[in-house]
């Protein structure tokens, strides 16, 4: 077992809800050396071509990560991770918080082919795939956002990918969607956390006529110009919203839960050209941000 890879405990419990192996043609035979590669290069950022002889063929690495996340594997695997936390107690539901930051594009993330990919084997297109890939310019380069709700454990429940200049508050509705964490025991699946933050760039009327609806308790500061149009309108402008700066506090948990996520290079700076493969590249490394005990 090499520096970064799963130990025998935390490969047991991602076992059982990989994929079959041994199927016709002998494919997936190892899925531990693969996933021990996929993991190496997600940590280190290294090309593809690049990965250690320890691993196996390159190829096998990368067609494996490019094809489970193109069919929703790792999004389950991801499902999976959660619920098994969510039935341990694992989950600090206590606190959820939203945010995003931006992950500058390197050159070879650029100039995808227009087409629109297929899953291999069936004709259907890739789950996460966008038409613009996730990529946008800002600040005169190539960058791609990635909004996430991190629960109070610093680790994510829910990502989502767009280019860099957008912006983050009509992210969050979508963000929010993306949290369902099934219940191992039965029933629906958990949605609403016990308490959202997050800051001034999510404030909108929208935002929290949603948040109202699904009776979700919040806590996101209203900027200075919003605060100002609300009392010009008097009462019109409704009521003044609330804010507990004590709660507020708390927030940096999903910014460390930010930094956790950089500290896989793959993440850090973009080396996919397709978005539905830099979202399987987040996705595994969150998963590994839950195997870790």
């Amino acid at each position: 077992m090499g520096r970064g890879d799963p130990t025998n405990e935390e490969w047991a419990r991602l076992r059982p809800h990989l994929p079959k192996s041994g199927k016709r043609g002998g494919r997936w035979a190892s899925h531990r050396r693969v996933i021990n590669g996929i993991l190496y290069r997600i940590r280190t950022g290294v090309p593809w071509r690049d990965l250690p002889a320890r691993f196996g063929k390159w190829k096998t690495a990368y067609e494996r990560h490019r094809r489970w996340s193109a069919d929703g594997t790792w999004d389950r695997l991801f499902a999976a991770a959660l619920a098994d936390a969510d039935a341990e107690g694992r989950i600090d539901w206590s606190m959820v918080s939203v945010d995003s930051t931006s992950c500058r594009a390197h050159q070879h993330a650029a100039g995808a082919r227009k087409r629109r990919p297929g899953v291999p084997g069936k004709r259907m297109t890739p789950r996460q795939h966008r038409p613009d890939e996730g990529l946008g310019r800002s600040r005169g380069c190539l960058t791609c956002k990635i909004h996430l709700a991190g629960e109070g454990g610093r680790r994510p429940l829910a990502l989502l990918i767009t280019p860099g200049q957008w912006g983050d508050a009509p992210q969050l509705i979508p963000v929010l969607e993306r949290i369902r964490i099934a219940r191992l025991d039965g029933g629906c699946p958990r949605t609403r956390p016990g308490h959202l933050g997050g800051d001034k760039a999510y404030s909108s009327r929208c935002n929290r006529r949603y948040l109202r609806r699904r009776q979700m308790k919040h806590t996101i500061p209203e900027p200075r110009n919003q605060r100002a149009n609300r009392q010009r309108r008097g009462s019109r402008g409704g009521r003044p919203t609330g804010f507990d700066k004590t709660i507020y506090k708390r927030r940096n948990e999903v910014e460390r839960t930010i930094n956790a996520l950089k500290n896989f290079r793959a993440v850090a700076t973009r080396f996919d050209k397709r978005a539905y493969v830099f979202h399987g590249t987040i996705t595994v490394a969150s998963i590994r941000l839950w195997q870790r005990l």
